[in-house]
């Protein structure tokens, strides 16, 4: 897999599909890498040119100093695709990659014909939460965190169900740089657009989990109810969806994105 040196660090990425296809950029969330994203691959690329990418602090990525801001993030994906010379493209993210979609609507909404923000709020927990969380990570490692969380991301149906995704979730989880983890966790609590997202004009689906504890869905109504136009799907699901629900979540991305001529 190739990488790119962007403003002093490096990035992991993959672009895969037909040369002449639309770009289709996917946005992994907190404490993972872009191989979450695998189950919508073969369908995706059916209709895509598929820019995965693993965001700062995560999978193969360097893991510059922290903490990070939203800003950060959300330019390391401007700057990706610079460097590729990509000039649009539609987006999908989910959770931390949810946010960093709402981020580029707002800031560069020129790049992006249509956006997919996928269990994701404006505005993340609390901040004593996220102190908390961080502080856990900083003294005992990923470790510490890992089980609870991913008793968070599926429900106990899935858990029980599909024992073996939980366990490699759980093993990339573990594998996640504890520093990359704890300056992207104070990226999300550091951020707020609850009073910004209603400026998005970019045609926006936001899909939630029924399930989801960690951004439920009256966040995914909330930025639906925002954003101009936007339209509303909830999975039977909680955080990860597109694992989850993997065949309702990539039907109903792909005929988000390829109505209206996207």
């Amino acid at each position: 897999m190739p990488f790119l040196e962007v403003a002093h660090h490096r990035i992991h990425y993959a672009l895969t599909g037909a040369p002449d296809a639309r770009v289709l950029v996917l946005s992994n969330s907190l404490g993972t890498n872009f191989s979450m994203w695998d189950s919508q691959l073969s369908e995706f690329e059916k209709h895509f040119r598929l820019l995965r990418y693993d965001t700062r602090g995560h999978g193969q990525s360097a893991v510059p100093h922290g903490p990070y801001t939203l800003d950060q993030l959300g330019g390391d994906v401007l700057t990706v695709l610079d460097a590729l010379k990509i000039e649009r493209a539609v987006f999908c993210g989910l959770s931390m990659g949810g946010m960093t979609g709402l981020w580029l609507a707002l800031h560069a909404p020129q790049r992006f014909r249509k956006l997919v923000v996928s269990n994701a709020s404006a505005k993340f927990g609390t901040v004593e939460g996220w102190n908390t969380r961080i502080e856990a990570v900083r003294s005992k490692g990923m470790k510490a965190v890992a089980a609870q969380v991913v008793e968070r991301w599926y429900t106990a149906e899935f858990r029980a169900n599909s024992p073996g995704t939980v366990r490699a979730t759980l093993q990339m989880l573990e594998a996640t740089s504890p520093e990359g983890y704890v300056a992207c966790c104070a990226a999300l609590r550091d951020t707020d657009l609850r009073e910004s997202v209603a400026a998005i004009r970019t045609p926006t689906l936001i899909i939630s989990g029924a399930k989801d504890p960690v951004s439920p869905s009256a966040d995914g109504k909330y930025l639906a109810a925002q954003i101009p136009g936007a339209r509303y799907l909830e999975l039977d699901a909680a955080h990860l969806s597109n694992v989850e629900a993997s065949g309702t979540y990539t039907s109903a991305v792909l005929h988000f994105l390829n109505s209206e001529g996207a």
